[in-house]
């Protein structure tokens, strides 16, 4: 790894906001950043072969869960996340046990996660009077305006490098993985399980890992997204599209890149923001459409991704370096 750049792109992007203070752009940096973390949670258990469809769920629990907890307890989000986190993860378990127990694998395995994100939505939508339903629901304000305690802030600038912060644990926890005994036992398990079962390594326990691991990461995505917008709504944070949205924008940067999901939500965001500038309300649901066009043509012509040529480049360049 390239320390100094590293630390003079970090530099660069912390600087950022004090330079340059225009609210829309700055605006449009958090949410790529925030769903840049979501997509990397995804990615995390996606690059062993684990394809989730649920994670729509565990994002509106993350958001859901914060925000009711502060509406109706006043539970600070520094408390309330870690606990939507934990809920998110409990899930997790839930859902992956029985699965990994019983070798619940592959489109099977998708199919029944999808059905979590469903449930999901339904569920947030169902109980109206608590969540607010379809029309949405938003946090108590802090008369204030701006609060460490309430984590609501009038300024981008604050937002920014608080996301900033999380986007950068994405890449941190994929080296982490990376270079631990979980991800080669995963990649056996991703060969044959069977084999991986018959060395000694326990399938079960090995995948729930990962699974809490990127349900947990989901969470606190959805919490932060919650305290950033103040104002959720079950469309926007869970169900179908939101789960496909993270598999889309994975797969169109590169789903074994550190920062392919990064790519893939500034191009997936900047798309939905410039159709909605160019066509306002006439392109609602357009940005799917572009989604699924991007990803047909990226598994045809860049199965690796839009960073997985590049990623082929320098490994013989890092190679002969070593």
């Amino acid at each position: 790894m390239n320390w100094p750049l590293c630390a003079i792109a970090t530099v660069a992007l912390v600087a950022l906001p004090f330079v340059y203070h225009g609210a829309y752009p700055l605006h449009i940096l958090v949410l790529i950043l925030i769903w840049s973390f979501a997509y990397t949670s995804w990615s995390v258990m996606g690059r062993f072969g684990l394809v989730s469809l649920g994670h729509g769920g565990f994002m509106g629990i993350g958001a859901y869960v914060t925000a009711l907890l502060w509406n109706y307890w006043h539970l600070t989000p520094w408390l309330g996340i870690p606990v939507a986190m934990l809920a998110a993860a409990v899930m997790a378990l839930l859902i992956g046990y029985p699965c990994f127990r019983f070798r619940i694998t592959g489109h099977y395995f998708a199919l029944l996660t999808l059905a979590l994100s469903a449930i999901a939505l339904q569920v947030i939508t169902a109980t109206r009077d608590v969540t607010g339903g379809s029309l949405g629901y938003t946090p108590e304000r802090w008369q204030g305006g701006s609060s460490l305690y309430a984590l609501q802030f009038l300024g981008k600038e604050t937002w920014y490098l608080i996301a900033l912060g999380v986007w950068a644990l994405g890449p941190l926890i994929l080296w982490r993985v990376d270079r631990s005994m979980l991800s080669h036992a995963l990649e056996a398990i991703a060969e044959d399980e069977d084999a991986a079962a018959a060395i000694g390594v326990n399938v079960t326990v090995e995948k729930l890992k990962i699974t809490v691991l990127s349900a947990t990461m989901t969470g606190l995505a959805g919490g932060i997204y919650c305290q950033y917008q103040m104002f959720i709504s079950p469309d926007t944070v869970s169900g179908i599209a939101v789960s496909l949205q993270m598999v889309f924008a994975a797969v169109l940067g590169g789903l074994y890149v550190p920062l392919g999901p990064t790519v893939g939500a500034t191009i997936t965001i900047l798309a939905t923001e410039l159709l909605r500038i160019w066509f306002g309300t006439g392109a609602v649901g357009w940005d799917n459409l572009v989604y699924g066009i991007l990803l047909v043509v990226v598994i045809i012509f860049l199965p690796q991704g839009l960073l997985g040529p590049l990623r082929a480049r320098l490994r013989p360049r890092q190679s002969r370096v070593a």
